[in-house]
């Protein structure tokens, strides 16, 4: 892992230019003239080159709308840069479109695309001797990956979310994208017309942003506040709400800022603000994906953390945000509500949050929050005294089917304890053909295995399946548990993230067909009910199946790749 956490010392005769650690090593002497003729060939001056060069890397695309708008973004945090007296220069990685991979072999490219955009930053960020970055992202994976970035390279730098999209209007009702994936499982079950699952896709999605409630996207946008690591209420503004185009040209502003004051992401992100961040997720209800990003952005920041001391943030935390999957307002009421750092400020009030750590306002988190003079409303953000039932909404869960722990998102889920028989498959394919021919019944634990991180690889996403069942009216009847993951947009009792993984030999590998299964979530244990005796029999017959890669990135990551429990990270 490389970090530029030392600046290397000028050559002799030759200084850094104030307030420039690194691009000195590009624009200064003699030996440079071919690379100040490259920045002259692009518009720049000699005067630009005496400025702090800072890079203003985002993840635009035309893969989905919420990074359709991000190169347009990028140039209003390019005018906030230039304003403050820098010089910014522009670059693109990639971004995959989680909802556009959902349901398919394209989905295992998912979070092999957070690493990759880790990668890819800091490749620009070293090649290049940048000063800062700037870093805009707006679908699932890209949040996490340009955060992970900002803490590898820790230089002077600063998280933008590229903003939620607006929800769709169905037949007078606020839908998104979750109503079209759950009506793909109401038009399996003959409950939902052709026209009327036509007319609902037309319309749920209606412009640029990022997915509508709070899932994964949301959730890391929400989180990114509660690190500290993103400007406060920048989360929540739609992408098309004009006032974005302020939150980036601030956001330029800041990043100079912080180059001034050589404030740096570690300084941010501490022990303290991952707690805060967890606790920021849980309040909302939020995707249970931010375990597996925090535990992967804090290895960046060489902070430990693990799944322990993240259940601990869980289980003293509230739950907040009346939020979809599982409530009942998306991300953009959130913001009409007073945004984040209402929900922030409750915390923090009642002693749930680190007030002391350091953000990217140059500001403590308690002090960017003293001038938040909005409450709760009570709809969309409930207050701590009538905080929304059924405490922590993420669960970590362990016992004899998941040693090294599971994650479950309970927000809003009713039935919290369950026992049933387990109905098994290997892949996601086989359990969404399964449910389209109505085979999964109610009182059924599915059990879908050789998802995880390295036996997918990928941990593919399970939305077109859980939504299928929503959509059959199984939601609240079926429980599900995987080595893969859950879409932020996933409602019922999921258990997904479980370790070790089916294809490294931990125990979900040798389930079979009416084993019975216990979920207690209130208990926070995942158990098989098979003898010990009978589990080791079956584990020493157990062989792997042949990887389902063997050339490529997706090759390379399943063997670089380590266990969900510890972030699903590589090298």
């Amino acid at each position: 892992m490389t970090t530029e956490t030392e600046e290397p010392t000028p050559a002799p005769g030759k200084s850094a230019v104030a307030g420039k650690p690194r691009s000195w090593q590009v624009t200064e002497g003699a030996e440079r003239a071919p690379n100040r003729s490259y920045f002259y060939a692009m518009g720049l001056n000699d005067d630009d080159l005496k400025k702090p060069i800072v890079a203003v890397g985002h993840a635009g695309n035309e893969a989905m709308p919420c990074n359709i708008h991000l190169g347009g973004l990028a140039q209003f945090v390019k005018e906030g840069v230039s304003s403050a007296g820098g010089t910014p220069r522009e670059f693109a990685t990639i971004a995959v479109g989680d909802g556009m991979a959902m349901g398919h072999e394209g989905m295992k490219a998912s979070l092999v695309s957070r690493e990759i955009i880790a990668d890819s930053v800091e490749v620009m960020m070293l090649a290049h001797a940048y000063d800062g970055l700037a870093a805009i992202a707006g679908c699932d994976k890209s949040l996490p990956g340009m955060m992970m970035a900002l803490a590898r390279v820790n230089l002077p730098g600063i998280f933008l979310y590229g903003g939620t999209i607006m929800p769709g209007k169905y037949r007078g009702k606020d839908v998104t994208v979750q109503n079209v994936f759950e009506g793909v499982g109401t038009h399996s079950a003959g409950n939902m017309t052709d026209e009327e699952l036509n007319e609902l896709e037309h319309v749920a999605c209606p412009a640029a942003g990022s997915c509508g409630g709070m899932f994964t996207a949301n959730t890391m946008a929400a989180v990114s506040e509660g690190l500290g690591i993103a400007l406060p209420g920048s989360a929540s503004v739609p992408a098309v709400d004009p006032a974005r185009d302020e939150v980036c040209r601030r956001t330029g502003e800041a990043l100079l800022d912080l180059l001034r004051n050589n404030i740096r992401p570690r300084d941010i992100l501490t022990r303290e603000a991952f707690e805060n961040g967890m606790a920021t997720a849980v309040a909302l209800g939020g995707s249970t994906n931010s375990i597996l990003h925090l535990l992967a952005i804090a290895r960046e920041a060489e902070v430990e953390l693990t799944l322990d001391d993240l259940q601990a943030v869980c289980a003293r935390t509230p739950h907040l945000g009346d939020m979809t999957p599982g409530g009942n307002y998306v991300m953009a009421d959130l913001h009409r509500v007073g945004g984040v750092p209402v929900v922030l400020k409750a915390l923090l009030e009642a002693d749930l949050l680190h007030g002391d750590v350091m953000t990217v306002t140059g500001k403590t988190m308690a002090e960017n929050l003293a001038s938040v003079a909005t409450i709760p409303d009570g709809e969309v953000v409930h207050s701590i005294e009538k905080a929304l039932s059924g405490g922590s909404t993420i669960v970590v869960l362990r016992g004899n089917l998941a040693p090294d722990g599971a994650v479950a998102k309970v927000a809003s889920v009713e039935k919290l304890q369950r026992r049933g028989p387990a109905r098994v498959y290997n892949g996601e394919e086989a359990c969404f053909a399964a449910i389209e021919n109505k085979e999964v019944q109610a009182g059924d634990i599915v059990v879908i295995r050789y998802e995880g991180p390295k036996g997918g690889p990928g941990m593919r996403e399970m939305l077109a399946v859980t939504a299928a069942l929503v959509g059959q009216g199984l939601g609240d009847e079926v429980a599900m548990v995987t080595d893969g993951r859950f879409s932020g947009a996933t409602r019922g009792l999921m258990v997904g993230h479980v370790a070790p993984e089916a294809y490294v030999g931990g125990p979900i590998a040798i389930v079979k067909d009416g084993d019975e299964i216990t979920i207690d979530a209130p208990n926070r244990t995942l158990e098989l009910h098979v003898e010990q005796d009978e589990i080791s029999r079956r584990l020493a017959a157990w062989t792997p199946p042949a990887p389902n890669y063997e050339h490529g990135a997706l090759a390379k990551y399943a063997h670089l790749v380590s266990s969900a429990s510890e972030g699903a990270v590589c090298g």
